[in-house]
């Protein structure tokens, strides 16, 4: 079987990428998951905070502190224990050990001085940046055009600062979901990264404290990407990549099937080890052959939206006709 696939006009040996997750955050982590069969791997990320932080105290500039408030002084504290010049080691020990491409990842929301960064993580070696973006639309006095030109605005500023593939990777708070992620990919990045996930606060009833919700994914979370991957495959002009429930190898057929280029793996490492890369793998290559495609463009966007007979499949009204019968005496 040929599991090769293209994403950023990068060539990959299988469309399994490792998420960026604390697995990719040193070199043994990162080449162990490469001699596990990944295609590639998402640098852990750095935060905007981080780097303008180490702008910042170089520059001797207080304007940090003011832009980022109560975050300053743990950010103060996080760059002097991990300096971000650490980063750029990483990037180059990852290429070196790896064999596979390196996609540094930075999490962002803002245009900000930061992107001066963008370059220097080109010169370390990376094969590609992913922006992780997500600025939550909690501001009365922001509307969604606001929040919007935004995301256009970092991506605007960091393809000043390189050449190599720019993605992004985004949540799914838009109002007009399909006309943003349309308008997002006419901007020159090459690739799109269907969703992020997010902490979420939870509420500990006995301390009366704000706690965080469970950071890993469910294998019912694929619902999301493959729906939205299903209805924008064809119609955007960059490759798409699913994120969150994508657990095993059936589900990582089921997105290719949607018209994604791969997918970015992180829960199913975490709680099955590295192994789980070569049995999602081989579980891919059963399912091929059982239907008789022996490579992935034989059957990539088979059933997304553009080239299926029924389109309305994969549009909400559909919950009609599943949920119309419940209940009902057999």
């Amino acid at each position: 079987m040929d599991l090769t696939t293209r994403y950023m006009g990068l060539e990959l040996k299988n469309p399994i990428i490792v998420s960026s997750s604390g697995m990719t955050s040193t070199v043994d982590g990162i080449k162990l998951m490469a001699e596990s069969g990944a295609g590639a791997v998402a640098l852990k990320s750095l935060f905007e905070q981080e780097i303008q932080m180490e702008i910042s105290s170089m520059s001797g500039s207080g304007a940090v502190v003011n832009n980022y408030g109560e975050a300053a002084d743990y950010m103060q504290y996080y760059v002097r224990e991990e300096n971000v010049g650490k980063y750029l080691e990483l990037i180059e020990g990852a290429k070196k050990a790896a064999g596979i491409p390196v996609i540094a990842s930075v999490n962002c929301v803002s245009p900000g001085e930061w992107t001066s960064f963008a370059k220097s993580i080109e010169s370390a070696g990376a094969d590609a940046l992913e922006l992780n973006i997500f600025i939550m639309p909690s501001d009365p006095k922001f509307n969604s055009e606001n929040i919007e030109k935004r995301y256009f605005d970092i991506i605007a500023e960091v393809k000043k600062r390189i050449s190599i593939p720019l993605a992004v990777k985004i949540g799914y708070h838009f109002s007009g979901m399909a006309h943003f992620l349309v308008a997002l990919s006419n901007t020159g990045i090459r690739g799109m990264v269907l969703f992020n996930r997010f902490f979420s606060p939870d509420i500990d009833l006995k301390k009366l404290e704000i706690t965080a919700m469970p950071v890993f994914s469910s294998p019912s979370d694929l619902a999301l990407p493959l729906r939205w991957i299903g209805m924008l495959s064809g119609k955007v002009r960059c490759d798409l990549a699913a994120s969150t429930g994508v657990h095993d190898g059936w589900a990582l057929a089921k997105v290719l099937l949607s018209g994604a280029s791969c997918a970015e793996i992180a829960t199913a490492v975490y709680k099955n080890g590295a192994k789980q890369i070569g049995l999602m793998l081989e579980d891919l290559r059963t399912w091929m052959g059982s239907h008789g495609f022996g490579k992935i463009d034989d059957f990539r966007g088979r059933l997304s939206q553009k080239n299926i007979s029924d389109p309305v499949h994969y549009e909400q009204a559909q919950f009609m006709k599943y949920f119309s019968s419940h209940g009902k005496s057999k």
